[in-house]
């Protein structure tokens, strides 16, 4: 008989440290993540500086990208719910992901769209089934589960750090395509991670009916290879959709009208507890792509903000912008990921934990004041066109804290509130709400082009960036007010779960 994910979730949770396994899907979702935000550190410079795309178009093209990179955690979830299991969705995930990246290390006018739609369609089986495999390690009410995914979202964070770092200079300084190079060989390290150590997982994440996976489905082919066609079958897809991009608000907005409207129906169909949680979750899901509209403003305008308008120099040397960048968010999650794991636990055992939608408050709140004080800076800086680095790097930990407070809970939120059959399809719909801010951030970050006769001179190009900053602030702290506002109705809705 096989073994289904609701019998793993009924093993009794142990009362001190963690299941072995989170460390092999910590390191495998380490050096994957080192690749994918490696070459999401060059993409923008890249084609404002290399491909001479204009601003509007890079931000349009990176906004898509960025969308269908969590667009496609939807379909990877359907699968690996239905067909697949988690841990056969990781592997191919890995390898199309793989192929992606080494791609785009060739210095070839077709290699660049190419290589991303490669990545895309990868990650949308690797991503949100990775992150499903760690919620089977722990009961539904073991307390160690949010513990459990600040330590994983640690490892995503310290492989962000390293990539960031290493590929932004390498790109920046050395060659674009090297640092693209470089990506993919990480790549392969993680996959091979996960690939030697997947049997230590025992029963989890296998195929929920291996004889329904085995069944033929298209001219006697098995469904299983059928998955893998149609996959690839997307590629080709993909890269016209890059070329006209325009599309992609179409394509967005409906998908996102269907989810919403997709889940309602099946909330209404399950029985009262069950529904509500289920409306918790989404409500939770909803506000989380406003968050991501103006967090991820870090990979696109602060890219450019950071090239043009802040002071990179240490000590007489002048650090390569593209790295400190990228650095600095998931090097500040690191530092930080160990207080706010160690946080949670400690009030929860006093009993002054605060809730999961008041989390979420506090995360645009954080956010905000992250933003003012980038704005401050943008205001102290009129005379040289250029903020300082302690500024800069003070911003983002506001903002850092934010997101400690919303995204490692909001993974633990959607194992905890949907029902186990449909868990890796709601955390793909978690990453689709991911994929919307994605996309709104690049609309965001379009609103800070700088005209090409400004670009050099920082004096002139800093007011395009300090008067949306400023908005973003203000919005975020909206936001955030109204959040923790609404944060008892929907607690009560959460019913037992925190």
């Amino acid at each position: 008989m096989d073994i289904t994910e609701t019998q793993i979730t009924e093993t009794p949770p142990a009362t001190t440290g963690h299941p072995k396994q989170l460390y092999l899907l910590f390191f495998a979702e380490m050096w994957e993540r080192f690749s994918f935000y490696g070459m999401k550190a060059l993409l923008l410079a890249y084609m404002v500086t290399q491909l001479k795309f204009p601003e509007p178009k890079g931000y349009a093209i990176l906004g898509s990208y960025a969308a269908l990179v969590y667009t496609m955690p939807l379909f990877g979830g359907m699968m690996a719910d239905r067909f697949l299991g988690y841990r056969k969705a990781v592997l191919f995930g890995g390898i199309l992901m793989s192929i992606g990246h080494l791609i785009m290390a060739v210095p070839q006018d077709w290699s660049f769209f190419y290589g991303m739609a490669f990545i895309i369609c990868g990650n949308g089986f690797f991503k949100p089934n990775i992150s499903s495999l760690v919620g089977t390690l722990y009961a539904e009410n073991d307390p160690r589960r949010d513990s459990g995914f600040s330590i994983f979202y640690m490892g995503i964070n310290v492989g962000a750090a390293l990539g960031g770092l290493l590929c932004g200079y390498v790109g920046q300084r050395i060659n674009w395509h090297y640092g693209f190079g470089l990506a993919g060989i990480f790549m392969l390290l993680g996959l091979l991670v996960f690939y030697l150590g997947k049997n230590s997982l025992q029963h989890r994440g296998l195929p929920p009916d291996v004889k329904n996976l085995k069944k033929p489905l298209f001219a006697g082919i098995p469904t299983e290879l059928v998955i893998y066609a149609a996959s690839l079958l997307v590629i080709p897809a993909v890269v016209a959709l890059f070329n006209q991009y325009h599309f992609m608000d179409y394509i967005m907005f409906g998908l996102g009208a269907v989810s919403l409207i997709y889940i309602l129906i099946m909330a209404f169909q399950m029985d009262g507890a069950a529904r509500t949680k289920l409306m918790a979750a989404l409500v939770m899901i909803v506000f989380s792509a406003l968050f991501w509209a103006f967090y991820e403003q870090n990979a696109g305008s602060l890219n450019l903000f950071a090239m043009r308008n802040v002071d990179m120099h240490v000590g007489g040397t002048e650090l390569p912008a593209l790295s400190v960048n990228n650095f600095l968010p998931p090097a500040w999650v690191v530092i930080l990921s160990f207080f706010f794991a160690w946080l949670w636990p400690v009030l929860n055992r006093k009993g002054l934990e605060p809730s999961t939608p008041l989390k979420f408050g506090l995360s645009f709140i954080l956010v905000g004041l992250g933003f003012y004080v980038f704005y401050a800076a943008c205001q102290m800086g009129t005379e040289t066109g250029l903020i300082s680095l302690t500024a800069f790097i003070l911003g983002y930990f506001f903002i850092i804290c934010g997101e400690l407070c919303l995204s490692p809970i909001g993974l633990s939120m959607v194992t905890k509130l949907s029902p186990t059959r449909i868990v890796a399809l709601m955390m793909g719909i978690w990453f689709f709400a991911s994929a919307v801010g994605e996309f709104l951030a690049g609309k965001i970050g379009a609103l800070m082009s700088v005209p090409a006769d400004v670009v050099n001179n920082p004096v002139l190009s800093l007011p395009y960036y300090a008067a949306i900053l400023s908005k973003i602030g203000l919005w975020s702290l909206s936001i955030g007010v109204l959040l923790i506002c609404l944060s008892p109705l929907i607690r009560k809705w959460m019913a037992d779960v925190r």
